[in-house]
C-alpha cells in the first residue's frame, strides 16, 4: 500500500521530509537508532553531539546512522554554551560534521555566527533553536535557513521569557524564513494548530521518550506514561538558564537551595549534573536526577515504536486539517 500523499511545507522541502515534524534532540537518548527511527517515519532527527565523549565516537554514529536510515535524512546536534570556553569542542565537532558529508545541522545555546560560513561554504543547511522571539530574529538576520521556536511548555531549557508555544507561533509568522514550534506539542493536532498559526512544522521531543528506539529503561518509561502535564518543575532560575524538569526528589532539593536564595553553581550542580541523569535512565529510578520532561508528557499513554507514534499523529493531523477545511463549506 502505498503512503499518504506528504503534508508539504517550507521545512519538509528543507530537510526532504513527509510530515513537517522535527524529533527534538532528548540529550543523551538521541542515538543512531532514534534519530533513524525517526527518519524512516518520514520526519528528521538530530544526533546530539554533546552525548558523546570524544569526537571519534560522534563519528562512529554518524555513520552508524547513515547506515540505519537507508537513505532517510538526519542531522546532528550542536548545542553550545552561552559563552565561550577553555577546551570546547565547537569547531572540532563541526569539522567532523562537514567530513562525514553531514547535511543538516542544528545549533542552540549561543549565536552560530561564526561558524555559519564553514557549514555554508560545505553546503549544510543550519537551523537555529531559541526560546524567545528576539533570539530568532537575530539568527534569521544572520542567514540561518530556519528557526525553532521553544515555548515555556517544553523540556530542558525554556528561557527566562517564559512565553508559550502558541503565542510565540504566532509572533514569528513574520521572521521570513521557515520556522517551527516547539513546547507542549504532542499530537497531530497540535501540528495542524501550529500550521495553522503560520509555522511551517513542529518540534516533538517529550511526546517520543516512551518510543521503543529510546534506550532509556522501562521503569522510567512507565513512570512517564503516569505522568500529568502539572507534573514538572521550573528550576535554575537563579543561574538564569531555566529549566523544566520532572518533578522528583532532585527538583525539590533544588527548589529548596534557590527559594533560600543559595542557588548558585558549586550548591546546584550536585544534585543537576548530567551523569545523576543519566544513572536514572540507566536504571529506572527517576527519584534523582534532573530528568528534562516538558507538559507535552500528559499525551504519553503507552510503549511503542517511534514509527507508530508518528503514524498516530499523522492520522490526527489529517483527520484535523479535514475538520478544518470543512469549518467554512
Amino acid at each position: 500500500m502505498s503512503e499518504p500523499a506528504p503534508v508539504r511545507t517550507a521545512i519538509t522541502d528543507l530537510y526532504g521530509i513527509r510530515l513537517p515534524i522535527i524529533a527534538g534532540g532528548l540529550q543523551w537518548h538521541a542515538n543512531a537508532d532514534y534519530v533513524a527511527a525517526a527518519g524512516r517515519a518520514g520526519i528528521i532527527g538530530f544526533i546530539t553531539a554533546a552525548s558523546f565523549a570524544d569526537t571519534a565516537a560522534l563519528r562512529d554514529e554518524i555513520r552508524r546512522c547513515r547506515d540505519l536510515c537507508a537513505g532517510a535524512p538526519f542531522g546532528v546536534n550542536v548545542s553550545m554554551l552561552p559563552k565561550l570556553v577553555q577546551g570546547e569542542r565547537t569547531v572540532e565537532v563541526f569539522e567532523a560534521v562537514i567530513e562525514e558529508g553531514v547535511r543538516f545541522v542544528e545549533t542552540s545555546g549561543r549565536s552560530p555566527e561564526a561558524y555559519l560560513p564553514m557549514l555554508k561554504a560545505a553546503g549544510i543547511r543550519v537551523m537555529h533553536k531559541v526560546p524567545a522571539m528576539r533570539y530568532a530574529r537575530k539568527a534569521a538576520s544572520l542567514g540561518v535557513d530556519a528557526v525553532c521556536l521553544v515555548g515555556a511548555e517544553c523540556g530542558g531549557h525554556p528561557g527566562l521569557e517564559m512565553i508559550g508555544s502558541f503565542v510565540q507561533g504566532r509572533m514569528a509568522a513574520d521572521l521570513g524564513i521557515p520556522y517551527v514550534v516547539g513546547g507542549g506539542v504532542g499530537t497531530g493536532a497540535q501540528v495542524a494548530a501550529a500550521l495553522a498559526l503560520g509555522a511551517d512544522g513542529v518540534l516533538v521531543g517529550t511526546r517520543f521518550l516512551a518510543a521503543d528506539e529510546i534506550w532509556a529503561h522501562h521503569a522510567y518509561k512507565q513512570r512517564l506514561i503516569k505522568a500529568e502535564a502539572h507534573e514538572t518543575d521550573l528550576v535554575l532560575s537563579s543561574l538564569r538558564n531555566t529549566m523544566r524538569i520532572l518533578k522528583n526528589e532532585t527538583s525539590e532539593a533544588v527548589k529548596l537551595i534557590e527559594a533560600r536564595g543559595e542557588g548558585t553553581l558549586e550548591t546546584l550542580l550536585p544534585h543537576v549534573s548530567g551523569k545523576v541523569g543519566r544513572l536514572a535512565y540507566e536504571t529506572g529510578d527517576w527519584s534523582r536526577g534532573a530528568l528534562s520532561v516538558g507538559q507535552s508528557v500528559a499525551f504519553l499513554d503507552r510503549r511503542e515504536p517511534l514509527a507508530a507514534i508518528v503514524a498516530r499523529m499523522e492520522d490526527e493531523l489529517r483527520a484535523t486539517l479535514s475538520r478544518m477545511s470543512g469549518l467554512t463549506g
